[in-house]
């Protein structure tokens, strides 16, 4: 993939060795920090392409030395709609991204974890995939045809978190279903595995 934009968000990261190896591995064509992630790359010695966000959560002397670098800082008033990584997803939009994978987007204040989810949609509707990623796990949006790639065995959950899921249908899973319906009021599709490399799903309508 050639061009794909990595956004470092500031959320919880426990091991930045994961990071380094998707950035060398991946050579994104943009790093995209949203506010406090470019402590990340800080930290890793790799300087962001841009900064966005109120920078709230930005030492001074770590906002000057990457503006010293030529980094480019788009700052937003902290009385602003939009979270930090939702204006750091449409600033990696403007580039014409194939696909944007975010880091440090996952896990502590469940607030912010669920408004950062709800950026699937977002790129659904810009036409660019979204995926979050950390040492754990991936997410991601199924619909109306998708997959589930990785190891027979691996864990993969299915859960409907922007309405019902109707006339789902999933092969190459431990716990197969046929055109049956998935609720939040009653989330079966957690801890499904792959008896194969790939794992095929497919939904009639809505989204998983």
């Amino acid at each position: 993939m050639h061009r794909l934009v990595f956004i470092v968000a500031g959320g919880n990261m426990d091991d930045l060795r994961f990071l380094r190896r998707q950035i060398d591995r991946h050579k994104p064509l943009a790093l995209i920090c949203a506010d406090g992630g470019a402590r990340y790359l800080r930290d890793l010695n790799v300087t962001p392409d841009r900064i966005v966000g109120d920078l709230d959560s930005l030492e001074a002397v770590l906002l000057d030395t990457y503006t010293q670098r030529g980094v480019e800082i788009r700052r937003h008033p902290p009385a602003k709609d939009d979270t930090d990584t939702a204006l750091a997803l449409a600033a990696a939009c403007e580039l014409a991204p194939e696909a944007v994978w975010i880091f440090g987007g996952l896990g502590g204040r469940l607030d912010h974890t669920l408004a950062n989810l709800s950026l699937l949609l977002d790129g659904e509707a810009r036409g660019i995939p979204v995926k979050f990623l950390d040492r754990w796990c991936e997410v991601y949006l199924v619909g109306p045809r998708g997959s589930a790639r990785g190891r027979p065995g691996q864990t993969v959950s299915l859960l409907p978190l922007f309405g019902e899921a109707q006339g789902v249908t999933l092969t190459g899973f431990e716990y197969p279903l046929t055109e049956g319906n998935l609720s939040m009021a009653r989330p079966i599709g957690v801890s499904n595995r792959l008896t194969k490399k790939e794992g095929l799903i497919s939904i009639s309508s809505g989204r998983l």
